[in-house]
């Protein structure tokens, strides 16, 4: 066991009884949307995940301490506390704890924190991936190298679709990833469920996902698997307005100089304006559907 590492008696419980467990993350509480609504949300992601009959883990660092489980006064707390939580992916991680800060944990830091408690089914929303622009900038998100070396299988609406899309697919490919299609041929632009690019491989029940990760885990190949999950249909946005919303956030980031870790969530909040707030109405849904397939999948490998 990790010494930094705290697992809550809920989820050691499931763990040691070999039950589902599904992590979530926390960067969407602190950064992704605003208070109260970002709390409601994550008990609701968390209760969907119970009602299909696993156990949730929302990880986050809090005092310095890895956290695997969160109760609800410690959701509420990064909830309140918001941005003033810092955003930490892998390179955070070091200062985060030697220094007893609190921090909200990003697809990257949940799959690390996940795979030492044990934990090998995470759902969120989108991952990151390359930038647009990233031949100049460099600007790649350290999800891609997590999935390429930390063996969690991560359920989402596929990449954000703020990001390009086909460098980001070039990118797992190179990295080893197996990129799945849950019941499409084509990569889902997380609003919208299409985006033009072909997936690597199309499963369709959460059997074959579990029998896919598990040969994986057997044959001892590293890393992880990324499961695209398409937003429901009738949540799916139409793709000429939130495109056009989201080019519409780049330019202003660029004008404004915005790089690096406060991309994303300065895009997000933009395009999230500029839609009427139609695209965080989107993101709750999506993130619920991702919960559900990430249960079914969770009990599919708990079964064996």
């Amino acid at each position: 066991m990790n010494k930094y590492l705290d697992i809550s008696p809920e989820v050691r419980e499931a763990l040691a009884n070999g039950r589902p467990v599904v992590a979530l993350e926390s960067t969407i509480i602190s950064h992704g949307m605003p208070y109260p609504q970002n709390v409601e949300t994550a008990l609701r992601v968390e209760k969907t995940i119970r009602e299909n009959g696993a156990v949730p883990a929302t990880i986050a660092v809090i005092g310095g301490r890895l956290k695997a489980g969160l109760s609800e006064a410690e959701i509420e707390y990064l909830g309140k506390k918001g941005r003033g939580v810092a955003k930490a992916s892998r390179r955070d991680l070091p200062v985060l704890v030697a220094g007893g800060r609190d921090g909200a944990t990003t697809v990257t830091t949940t799959m690390i924190i996940a795979s030492m408690a044990g934990i090998k089914v995470f759902a969120t929303g989108g991952i990151g991936g390359v930038h647009r622009g990233a031949e100049t900038t460099m600007d790649i998100s350290a999800d891609l190298e997590e999935l390429a070396q930390t063996p969690v299988m991560v359920i989402c609406a596929g990449a954000k679709s703020i990001l390009d899309l086909g460098l980001t697919l070039e990118y797992l490919e190179t990295k080893g990833v197996p990129v799945i299609g849950y019941g499409t041929d084509e990569l889902p632009a997380f609003y919208t469920r299409r985006s033009g690019f072909k997936v690597d491989y199309r499963l369709d029940t959460p059997e074959e996902v579990a029998a896919a990760f598990r040969a994986k885990l057997d044959m001892g190949l590293h890393g992880g698997m990324l499961v695209t999950n398409p937003i429901p249909e009738e949540y799916s946005m139409d793709p000429e307005r939130i495109n056009a919303a989201i080019d519409e956030a780049v330019a202003e980031a660029a004008q404004k100089g915005i790089k690096g870790k406060e991309t994303t969530p300065f895009l997000l909040a933009r395009i999230k304006d500029i839609t009427g707030g139609d695209s965080l109405a989107s993101n709750i849904q999506l993130v619920l559907n991702n919960a559900r397939l990430a249960s079914a999948v969770a009990k599919c490998l708990a079964n064996g």
